[in-house]
């Protein structure tokens, strides 16, 4: 019985999904075993890293981002607010919609540099032109998923 060989092809739609779960997963990994020095989850060391570029927004904005649904996010920000990562606060004129901030901890934490080395990592050598290519193939990707009903 012969070994099983991934298709290596780079004209084959077999390739592209198999290199790009391939890159997920190593993301992933590099990404968690980061995140698990630093006591954290990769699920909530991704909250502080989206939140740290988009602070002061609200929770359901933030759960869009992470297209997560409220309630997990809820308990991904109380561990956080815990921890003492950052701190939720009433929106002016809705108490009932809160609005999240970094604290220092949260601001300085290792996991924003780590993911900005990674990244730049991960894309050393690889053209402005190229990266922009990629990113719009992947979007269309994803919005094919989406139509799909697969997100």
């Amino acid at each position: 019985m012969t070994t099983p060989q991934p298709d290596t092809d780079p004209s084959s739609d077999t390739a592209l999904v198999d290199t790009l779960l391939q890159v997920m997963r190593n993301l992933r990994k590099h990404y968690d075993g980061k995140a698990k020095v630093m006591g954290l989850t990769m699920a909530r060391a991704r909250v502080i890293t989206v939140l740290g570029r988009n602070e002061g927004i609200s929770q359901a904005e933030l759960a869009g981002l992470l297209e997560i649904e409220a309630p997990t996010l809820k308990r991904q920000l109380d561990g956080l607010e815990a921890d003492g990562f950052l701190e939720r606060r009433d929106a002016d004129g809705d108490a009932r919609k809160k609005i999240v901030f970094l604290t220092y901890k949260g601001r300085e934490s290792e996991i924003n540099a780590f993911a900005r080395k990674l990244r730049s990592d991960v894309l050393d050598g690889i053209p402005p032109e190229d990266r922009q290519r990629a990113t719009a193939v992947l979007q269309q990707m994803c919005e094919n998923l989406t139509r799909l009903g697969a997100l």
